[in-house]
């Protein structure tokens, strides 16, 4: 339980942490593609609006307005700008083509690029590494090519560096968290420890005076003959001896003492046995037992825990179905494992409540579970039994007047 809860402590902390270093990095990339695109659309602006030429700098006159954030002119924009144009007439013939502000685009490149986006009908966006727009002129139209290769690469360093920074970073963390997560649970740890200590103690000593008080009962019934005084002591003490061997159950589970043999053996049989045995249990309170087994079932388990799996879930079917109600147990193949199946009608139920049915000590129903003899620790059991195999256990209610409970292992 200390290692479920640890693992359970190191999960939440680098999911919570996963989560954080994912929007952060994705922001910051998100804002560094976008400026860069708008640095890249402020310039073919300035390009489209002067004809394909950057303006001559002035230094003591502002920057035209209307363009987009993130371009700001200086001396040496015109220089370090790498571009190319196509200009067209308005029946689509080539004017002028001018590649001589870039060296790794001749003037058939240029052409072909140009034919490739006007054939889209786009007026503007990326090419490969090329950020383009289509501008309507006089004579006809200008398509403006701006190499965006150096922001780009920049990008995406900056994308695979960030990146790399957050997984080492979510690896130290990890590392961090794993050596000092014990500390950070040590209190949790203390009081599941006192607690475990403590029922199993008291498990231990309340053992001694049941069997007292039980022999102490013999000795009447042998002095007296039978009562019903004495008949009451027996009763108590048989159901106070029950919850002491469930409660040292669950505390040897808790501890992973519980001695689990695994090994391959037929569940159909194992399932059917039990379930054959509440016949009569179901006859005697009139009530109508259905049992469905599909035959051939083999499970690689422990068979002992598995039988008390069954017997928990049949009796607790059996005590809480309503008068001449149904109880039916069934069991079959599937996908990779097997499905078992414990139904049984009810006079009404809560179905919203019926994910705590699991929880040690819950009881729908108070008056009933004592009329019955229950204290709301078999379901436990069953759930740590499931656990243990690899399997799943959930209850259900379709219409609130009956109840479902689904082993998958």
């Amino acid at each position: 339980m200390i290692n479920k809860l640890k693992r359970k402590f190191i999960t939440i902390t680098m999911a919570s942490l996963c989560l954080v270093m994912i929007l952060l990095v994705g922001t910051i990339n998100v804002i560094i593609f976008y400026q860069a695109d708008q640095t890249a659309e402020g310039t073919l602006q300035i390009l489209s609006d002067n004809k394909g030429r950057f303006p001559d700098f002035k230094p003591d006159k502002l920057p035209p307005r209307d363009l987009k954030p993130g371009f700001e002119m200086n001396e040496e924009t015109r220089f370090q700008t790498r571009y190319f144009l196509i200009e067209l007439d308005e029946a689509g013939t080539v004017m002028e083509i001018d590649t001589s502000h870039i060296s790794a685009v001749t003037s058939a490149d240029a052409l072909e690029y140009a034919n490739a986006i006007l054939e889209t009908g786009k007026s503007g966006g990326y090419s490969g590494i090329y950020k383009y727009k289509v501008v309507d002129t006089i004579s006809g139209s200008m398509v403006i090519f701006l190499d965006c290769r150096r922001e780009i690469q920049m990008a995406m360093y900056f994308l695979l560096t960030s990146c790399a920074v957050a997984l080492g970073t979510l690896l130290l963390v990890f590392i961090l968290v794993s050596v000092f997560s014990k500390k950070a649970i040590n209190p949790i740890i203390d009081n599941v420890e006192k607690q475990k200590q403590f029922i199993t103690d008291a498990g231990h000593e309340i053992k001694t005076p049941l069997a007292i008080i039980s022999a102490n009962a013999d000795v009447l019934e042998l002095t007296n003959g039978e009562s019903e005084w004495i008949s009451s002591i027996r009763n108590q003490t048989t159901r106070l001896d029950k919850l002491v061997k469930n409660l040292l159950t669950l505390s040897r589970m808790d501890e992973g003492n519980l001695v689990i043999t695994y090994h391959e053996f037929d569940l159909s049989r194992c399932v059917t046995m039990i379930a054959g045995s509440f016949t009569a249990v179901a006859e005697s309170q009139n009530k109508n037992l259905s049992i469905q087994i599909q035959t051939g079932l083999k499970l690689h388990g422990d068979e002992g825990c598995m039988e008390q799996l069954v017997s928990t879930l049949l009796d607790n079917a059996m005590k809480y179905s309503n008068e001449k109600g149904i109880v039916r147990i069934s069991l079959s193949a599937y996908k990779k494992g097997v499905k078992l199946d414990v139904y049984n009608t009810v006079e009404q139920i809560e179905t919203k409540n019926l994910h705590r049915l699991f929880d040690r000590f819950y009881r729908v129903d108070g008056s009933r579970s004592r009329e019955t003899g229950g204290y709301g620790i078999g379901l436990s059991i069953a759930k740590s039994i499931v656990e243990a195999h690899q399997g799943k256990i959930s209850a259900h209610s379709e219409d609130g007047r009956s109840i479902c409970f689904t082993v998958l292992v």
